[in-house]
């Protein structure tokens, strides 16, 4: 007699369905982590570079002894100094992270990142701006005093690059907050 194999017949396990019908009841599938997330090297890089940009910005501002005769330049160090501070924070939290395989990608937390960094993105890019206008208003005005507006300008370039690196943090935690 020939070997011929027979149709053999065995159980399917049903997949239970829950209250909306099955298809959408599946667990969701966990997002890569992407380079610049909170608790990748991407993530830290850019939280040293919010931070050391900030810092500076500070730096400089508080090297000027008259910045506190403009209300903007006032609003400047606030920002910066919220921002250093924020950014140092995290750039502890990620460097934890890292050092013990720990992933950031829980949703509170994932949220947390994202309200703080919304805020200081915001506060930092319009204290940015604002001090920028006052520089060449003065600098138009001509009531620069030598290495006054040197120093105004390095300040305000390095918070604008402060910005640059938090908006990327910012844009990853919220497209992540918005995914999961």
């Amino acid at each position: 007699m020939m070997n011929v194999s027979r149709p053999a017949v065995r159980p399917v396990i049903a997949v239970p369905m829950g209250p909306t019908g099955g298809a959408n009841d599946r667990p969701p599938v966990r997002m890569k982590d992407i380079q610049g997330m909170p608790g990748t090297t991407g993530g830290l890089i850019l939280r040293l570079s919010q931070f050391v940009s900030s810092l500076i910005s500070l730096s400089v501002m508080f090297s000027t002894p008259d910045f506190h005769s403009f209300t903007a330049f006032c609003g400047l160090v606030f920002a910066v100094s919220l921002q250093s501070l924020w950014s140092l924070s995290l750039l502890i939290i990620d460097a934890y992270a890292l050092l013990v395989g720990r992933s950031l990608r829980n949703h509170l937390v994932v949220r947390c990142f994202t309200v703080g960094d919304g805020i200081t993105c915001l506060l930092t890019f319009a204290a940015a701006s604002a001090s920028a206008g006052i520089t060449v208003l003065i600098n138009d005005l001509d009531k620069c005093d030598g290495s006054h507006c040197t120093r105004f300008q390095t300040a305000t370039a390095m918070a604008f690059i402060s910005w640059l690196a938090v908006f990327p943090s910012f844009f990853l935690n919220f497209w992540s907050l918005a995914t999961h």
